[in-house]
């Protein structure tokens, strides 16, 4: 490829000239609708199950922390692959681009397997143990979590296709692949769950149904849409991926998968000291992971498109366009979540009522409400810094920072905070943990940044 070629393509591409603060918009935007549309479809499911029962409600709260392990396997490959491609098209590597889009394929098959290995063997186990041997409860969750594991290899794809879209530029398309997938679940949930137009009632087998026939209608749709409209990366199967490609996505994509995985533990201890205390905490803190999801779909949004950007203006040698896009997107999803921040202080038990909650919910849930909000604020800078250092391809640094906010210092306050058997700072201790790190990661990204980015250009 020569040179005139190679300026031709880089003027195709509008993530290294066009104007920063409309690119991080143009790019962010859509992955944030898609993402509020995904986090609707998990909130409806917790909403329509909790008109089951509470117990219901307390049994997807347990299931949680596995289909937290599950999305950990497919955003490590998605984080990787997106931090990879994406820097191989800001250098016109074409060969590359293909390579590795295939070893994404394949990994992502792999990593249903090992779900697969993971249902059969620990589901029960980990479910007895979780619902104190509780038999109401774990009738609601092993079926809901066996079929979402079994069915998973759909989620595993669709994280592939969509990322995709994003690390091309494309994120406009993102919004089609996963508004298929939560319409389907949208339209399935209340007719599986509850038995109507002449299906059985299936309760919280029907949720989990729903969920994936939704995941793999979103599969089929990035494939076609990839197909369609995204030569930019061409999707070649084969049972030969390039191990360089794999190890390169694996390099970036493992922290992150690891941070998540890890993130299932600290889910897995707060539900422990909840269920101490009443299972209708377990729940109220289930509604508040389902509410987290929904409302920061602002910061998460920006990241994901901000992933990207940074990767491509790194591999074009822009470090400027770097900073700005960091800053713009900050500066969005600051403003986005501020709206939903009002809602949760003002109005707590309206959110709650969703959930059908009883007097006792309520008690618990208003005070738990309104401290997770302040954390949710709190964490929009961390955040964005975790998606910067992924865009980079510096997925330990992500680790560390996602690490210590997510995982090491929540699980340190609660281990203090719980011994004074008050359930509102156990909530405390997740604010306290995003208000420590927030200087850690300040200085983790100037140092880490500079050093990366202009050496890079000296190079």
């Amino acid at each position: 490829m020569d040179g005139k070629t190679k300026k031709s393509e880089r003027v195709e591409n509008n993530m290294g000239t066009a104007k920063v603060s409309v690119l991080v918009l143009k790019t962010g935007i859509p992955l944030m609708i898609s993402l509020l549309i995904n986090s609707l479809y998990n909130f409806v499911d917790s909403v329509f199950v909790s008109r089951i029962s509470e117990d219901a409600l307390t049994a997807l709260s347990l299931a949680a922390p596995v289909q937290i392990l599950m999305s950990a396997m497919g955003l490590g490959i998605a984080v990787g692959l997106n931090a990879v491609i994406s820097k191989a098209l800001g250098e016109q590597d074409g060969e590359k681009v293909k390579r590795t889009a295939s070893a994404a394929l394949v990994l992502a098959f792999l990593a249903w397997v090992l779900v697969v290995i993971l249902e059969i063997l620990i589901l029960g186990v980990y479910l007895r143990w979780q619902s104190g041997g509780n038999e109401i409860i774990m009738n609601y969750g092993i079926p809901y979590l066996r079929i979402c594991m079994l069915g998973s290899l759909g989620m595993m794809g669709q994280w592939v296709f969509d990322r995709f879209v994003m690390a091309s530029g494309k994120s406009s398309l993102f919004l089609y692949t996963l508004s298929a997938a939560s319409v389907t679940n949208l339209i399935l949930d209340p007719i599986l769950i509850f038995g109507y137009f002449g299906f059985p009632a299936m309760g919280t087998s029907g949720a989990a149904l729903a969920t994936v026939i939704g995941q793999w209608i979103g599969c089929l749709a990035g494939y076609f849409i990839n197909c369609r409209w995204n030569r930019e990366i061409p999707i070649h199967f084969t049972v030969k991926a390039d191990k360089s490609c794999i190890a390169a996505i694996l390099k970036v994509g493992i922290p992150s998968t690891l941070v998540q995985a890890i993130s299932s533990v600290l889910a897995i201890y707060v539900n422990s000291v909840l269920m101490v205390i009443t299972p209708t905490a377990v729940a109220v803190y289930g509604a508040c992971v389902k509410i987290q999801g929904l409302v920061t779909v602002g910061v998460n949004g920006m990241g994901c498109g901000l992933i990207p950007l940074v990767a491509y203006n790194y591999g074009a040698k822009k470090p400027k366009r770097v900073y700005q896009s960091c800053r713009f997107a900050m500066l969005y999803s600051f403003a986005l979540y501020s709206i939903f921040f009002l809602i949760m202080e003002i109005v707590p038990e309206q959110v709650l009522f969703l959930f059908d909650a009883s007097e006792e919910m309520l008690a618990i849930g208003v005070t738990a409400l309104r401290i997770m909000a302040v954390s949710y604020l709190l964490s929009n800078v961390c955040l964005t810094y975790s998606a910067a250092f992924q865009g980079l391809g510096m997925g330990v640094q992500s680790m560390l920072l996602t690490l210590s906010r997510q995982v090491v210092l929540p699980i340190v306050f609660i281990a203090v905070l719980s011994g004074f058997g008050n359930v509102s700072l156990i909530w405390m201790a997740f604010v306290l943990a995003e208000a420590v790190v927030i200087p850690f990661g300040m200085i983790l990204w100037k140092k880490e940044s500079e050093k990366a980015l202009y050496q890079e250009i000296r190079s």
